[in-house]
């Protein structure tokens, strides 16, 4: 089985870091193929960079239909052209945002985010409407830590005040489990599970296992109704090279 890993940005050590975290948790027969946009922002922190992120990902999400891989996985807890991937692919394209509510949900009947930047926390509402997690979600907290601050191995400082977050979270907001809202947070996963006591869900290896579940279940995207193949049609100037095909 192979599982496309698709960084929607364009920092390689944080692309680097989350095909370790995938690989950890990967099946044995599964192959894990870990790229990133050739073009866009080195980071996702606002609509902009998410809208200039979007041709590299989407050329990503056709060069893996190309190759036959068996799923696809967007790298970015915004989930970025989330929509969008799923009308061009018709191997599965899981969010790492989708992904670990929806696990935190079989393991708690609360959770909360903690996340990045706060200019990041309406992002990670609209999600959890868009998913139906809202009444599941009690709060949304930002470390105030840029997602570039996480590209290398995290370092203590760092560690630290991710881990106080998620501990305010488990006092003041009454939930069982905690989602981190930042791929660059992946290596984190364990080492806060076994400090905090309860599930702290990385959505890269949330997203690599359900990928997986998913192709061994040979269920596809499906192309009728909202994730139909879009329309072929003549696109103007840089973006001609992005047309539907």
């Amino acid at each position: 089985m192979r599982i496309q890993l698709i960084n929607p940005n364009t920092t390689t050590a944080m692309t680097e870091k989350m095909a370790v975290a995938a690989r950890e948790v990967a099946a044995a027969g599964t192959q894990i193929l870990a790229v990133q946009s050739a073009t866009g922002p080195a980071s996702i922190e606002s609509a902009t960079d998410e809208a200039m992120a979007l041709p590299g990902l989407l050329a990503q999400i056709r060069a893996g239909e190309a190759a036959g891989v068996d799923a696809h996985v967007i790298a970015c807890f915004g989930d970025p052209g989330l929509r969008a991937a799923r009308e061009t692919a018709s191997a599965p394209v899981i969010g790492i945002a989708e992904a670990a509510m929806q696990m935190a949900c079989l393991v708690s009947a609360s959770f909360s985010v903690v996340t990045t930047l706060a200019r990041t926390v309406p992002t990670a509402h609209r999600l959890l409407e868009d998913y139906g997690m809202k009444s599941r979600c009690r709060r949304v907290r930002a470390t105030g830590i840029a997602v570039l601050e996480l590209e290398a191995q995290t370092s203590d400082l760092l560690r630290q005040k991710i881990g106080d977050e998620c501990r305010r979270a488990l006092a003041e907001d009454g939930v069982g489990a905690i989602v981190l809202g930042c791929a660059g947070m992946a290596d984190l996963c364990t080492e806060l599970t076994q400090q905090l006591g309860v599930p702290v869900i990385d959505g890269v290896t949330a997203a690599v296992k359900l990928a997986e579940a998913l192709a061994v279940l040979r269920i596809r995207t499906s192309k009728q109704g909202d994730y139909a193949l879009p329309s072929i049609k003549p696109y103007a100037g840089v973006m001609a090279q992005f047309a539907p095909v």
